[in-house]
């Protein structure tokens, strides 16, 4: 779940404050993220996107966890979505340096790494319309990115090949 924060953290900064997520799926090697927004993202930005996540994983900052009163992680900046499912005491996931402000602070139960490079790797593998309003993207990490990015690198190949084979003639 730690991606989705990365993913969430960059959403914001390239496209506002006003995305929001509306939900999420996280499984091993997949993710989906829907979020709020008014339209389609351009290409270059969602390359910007996937390129700052995967340099946050690069970084292998620390993911940290840590269960406080509700009020007091909001007064520490954390974002909250979903203010109705939360008690009195909250668990906040925080995502950075150390010695820094954190690039991510969100109140979440889901299952997190211990740092960012163990998520591997960031491959955005879809953006699209959910609802009047609603974003979804699709990301595929760790093993999923790479045998995602080998066939893509074999098919690019494959039609190397073919252009070749039919320049040559």
């Amino acid at each position: 779940h730690s991606a989705t924060h990365l993913l969430h953290w960059s959403l914001r900064k390239h496209l506002g404050t006003h995305v929001r997520q509306q939900g999420s799926l996280v499984e091993p090697g997949r993710l989906r993220f829907d979020f709020s927004h008014h339209g389609p993202i351009e290409p270059a930005v969602l390359d910007s996107i996937e390129r700052e996540v995967y340099e946050q994983v690069l970084e292998n900052f620390p993911v940290e966890t840590r269960e406080m009163p509700y009020p007091d992680a909001l007064k520490l900046g954390a974002m909250a979505f979903f203010s109705e499912k939360y008690g009195d005491v909250v668990r906040m996931v925080s995502v950075g340096a150390e010695d820094a402000p954190a690039i991510s602070m969100e109140l979440c139960g889901g299952t997190h790494v211990r740092q960012t490079g163990d998520i591997g790797a960031a491959v955005i593998v879809g953006e699209g319309a959910v609802s009047a309003g609603v974003r979804r993207i699709e990301v595929l990490t760790g093993r999923g990115a790479l045998a995602h990015m080998q066939e893509q690198s074999r098919q690019l190949s494959d039609v190397a090949k073919i252009v070749n084979a039919q320049s040559g003639d």
